[in-house]
């Protein structure tokens, strides 16, 4: 494949590709001044991802000074592109600001104010890059933050690394097909030597069989200009092909300079060709050769709302606003303001978003270059659309799809190979907005693929953690069969029987020696009124704890009951009975005394009241002396009933624990 791509692009043959447009051009109206450098604001708003790839370590904190060139960023790896100061001054603010992007949504943002000096950082530029290795350009290139300058933003030492001497074929774009944008055109025309300087280093890293610089046959000056800049040189020639749009887009100058189609998610490595823009060839020289950082590129400023349009040296993170203000913008809010060309920008949320490595235009139109959108219709099928795909695509299948959400379907139909060109929704006779909706499905297939990647990822992590927990128990499992196969081993070494079985016999022999044994009735049934006995006991002896105290004639119908003296009997529920009896006789004289002691004091306290308070602690100090006695008879008591009877002891402790939770209570 590789020399097929030699073999033809040394024909110098031009092939074309399928569909494509002529828009009305309006390069005219930007292209006939040189570049100019304009004022600068009084702050830059440097977001910290410009590129296609991941934002880099913000390595500068607020209120820190630094210089025109500074690093305000770091990376790790070429996907993570630095980016710069682009004056010296001072870091007043890192916080969200509005980007630049349909969205609008706000970007980490490092804002800076300007001290009126712009100083740079010390600079140590060369007279030859020769002297230096092609990884050390790669280095070079990777620390000026460079990334492509012609839309797509890809980090640009990334692309030099990869490509490990698989380049046959360098191509520099500078087509340009988008009808308003002139960057390219007047950066061939007022540098061609450097962009050729930057050629020159591209070809010495990658080390192609051929170097191509291919420009639309609408630019005549710059083409002018870069056979000049070659002095006649044949390491780099130029080929001039024809203005049509898209063939400004990778893919389709491949077709144009080779008649060879990049196949479906390949890319134009792997077939032995390399791209770059021509601005990045300008980059890629001024880091190299003179040390400077990616801090400012040519933007376009064209549109009838601006009366000195022309093209500009814009430092990245310029207001947009200050921008227009400088070249006599007449601010209209019936018209808004594109970002790029009109077939691929987009409006400008604010005016306050700055300017980043992917911005190349500002269109300011008025109503002749700009009407509101027409009211979207009906598809008619009438098949324009497909017609002019440039890939080919079938972008009325597609836009059914992406209505549908169909996305197996939309990925069938290959909705990832469209490059959003415009032109389908150029040519729709219905106006629909096609490319609105193919982003929209691109975004939710996108979601939709990342969720799924998750999903796996968790799956994967699910099954490992299953299959380490297996095998975890599988171990431990062996361990313990290890264990067991030794202990038999040992024990059948020994001649000994097995320790464990030993001990569970001892064990077992043990249980049977201390079970009591079961009695039982001349009929063969348990016999349990013993058992009974005791629960009845433990019953009666906690309901007289709880009960009330009996009245007065219920005491004197028990004082005749005869108590049951130490020794005498073996049923417990009569030693019950006894003490409940003699506490409540107790109760009862302890009561009476303090009537007795009450009414003599009552009798004494009109004479004496000293007299009172005496008799009646004597009779307090009495009645607590004769409950006390009553207690230790009964204890004495039923200590003498359970040396006799074991089962007395279970009663007398049943007794015992009532009344201390009694007195507890109390």
């Amino acid at each position: 494949m590789q020399a097929d791509v030699l073999s033809r692009i040394r024909e110098g043959k031009l092939w074309d590709f399928p569909g494509g447009i002529h828009p009305p051009e309006m390069k005219k109206q930007s292209n006939q001044k040189p570049i100019r450098s304009l004022h600068l604001p009084k702050f830059f708003y440097v977001p910290v991802l410009q590129h296609s790839g991941t934002a880099g370590e913000v390595i500068v904190q607020q209120g820190d000074l630094v210089l025109k060139g500074q690093a305000l960023t770091k990376g790790g790896n070429y996907r993570q592109l630095p980016v710069h100061s682009p004056t010296s001054g001072k870091v007043v603010a890192i916080q969200p600001h509005v980007s630049s992007h349909p969205s609008g949504l706000p970007e980490l943002t490092i804002v800076i104010e300007t001290d009126g000096e712009d100083k740079w950082i010390e600079r140590q530029p060369i007279d030859d890059f020769l002297s230096l290795t092609s990884g050390q350009i790669i280095q070079k290139v990777y620390q000026a933050g460079i990334a492509g300058l012609g839309g797509a933003v890809f980090p640009t030492s990334h692309k030099l690394h990869v490509a490990d001497k698989r380049c046959k074929l360098l191509i520099i774009n500078g087509a340009e097909c988008e009808p308003y944008i002139t960057c390219d055109d007047r950066l061939m025309q007022d540098y061609a030597d450097e962009m050729i300087e930057g050629v020159r280093i591209l070809r010495y890293v990658l080390r192609p069989e051929e170097v191509v610089i291919a420009i639309e046959d609408n630019k005549p000056k710059a083409i002018q200009a870069v056979e000049k800049a070659l002095k006649g040189a044949n390491d780099i020639s130029v080929r001039v092909i024809p203005t049509k749009y898209p063939s400004g887009a990778s893919d389709q100058l491949v077709q144009v300079l080779t008649g060879l189609e990049i196949p479906q998610g390949k890319r134009t490595i792997e077939m032995g060709i390399m791209m770059h823009n021509v601005g990045t060839a300008f980059a890629v020289k001024r880091a190299v050769m003179d040390d400077e950082p990616l801090i400012e590129r040519v933007v376009t400023l064209t549109g009838d709302k601006i009366r000195n349009k022309g093209n500009v040296w814009a430092r990245l993170g310029t207001p947009i606003l200050h921008l227009l203000e400088q070249v006599d913008y007449q601010a209209d809010e019936r018209f808004p303001v594109f970002l790029g060309g009109p077939m691929m920008g987009f409006i400008l949320p604010s005016l306050q978003s700055p300017i980043t490595k992917t911005a190349n235009c500002i269109i300011a139109p008025d109503h002749f270059e700009y009407a509101p959108p027409e009211p979207e219709r009906n598809c008619i099928r009438c098949s324009s659309c497909s017609d002019a795909c440039p890939v080919g695509l079938l972008p009325q299948q597609l836009y059914w799809f992406a209505r549908a959400e169909d996305h197996d379907k939309s990925k069938e139909y290959h909705l990832d190979a469209c490059i959003e060109c415009g032109v389908c929704a150029y040519v729709c006779p219905s106006y629909i907005p096609l490319i609105q909706y193919f982003r929209q499905e691109k975004a939710k297939i996108q979601e939709v693929d990342q969720k799924a990647k998750q999903a796996e990822e968790a799956k994967i992590r699910f099954e490992a953690r299953e299959a380490r927990l297996n095998k975890e128990k599988e171990a431990r499992t062996a361990r313990i069969q290890q264990a067991a196969e030794k202990r038999r081993e040992e024990v059948a070494n020994s001649q000994g029987e097995d320790p464990v079985k030993a001990a569970l016999e001892r064990l077992k022999a043990k249980k049977a020696e201390t079970a009591t044994p079961v009695q039982t009735k001349a009929n063969g049934e348990p016999d349990n009124s013993e058992l009974m006995a005791q629960r009845k006991a433990r019953r009666l002896a906690k309901q007289v704890e709880v009960s009330p105290l009996p009245d007065s004639r219920d005491i004197t119908s028990l004082e005749s009951v005869p108590l049951p003296q130490a020794g005498e009997g073996n049923d417990p529920r009569k030693a019950a009975v006894a003490a409940a009896l003699a506490r409540a006789k107790a109760k009862k004289e302890a009561q009476q005394a303090a009537v007795s002691d009450e009414n003599v004091a009552k009798a004494e306290v009109a004479e004496d009241p000293r007299k009172a308070a005496v008799a009646a602690a004597i009779a307090r100090a009495k009645a607590k002396k004769e409950v006390q006695q009553v207690a230790v008879s009964d204890e004495n008591v039923v200590k003498t009933e359970v040396a006799e009877d074991p089962r007395k002891a279970a009663v007398a402790a049943a007794i015992a624990r009532a009344k201390a939770k009694k007195e507890a209570q109390k």
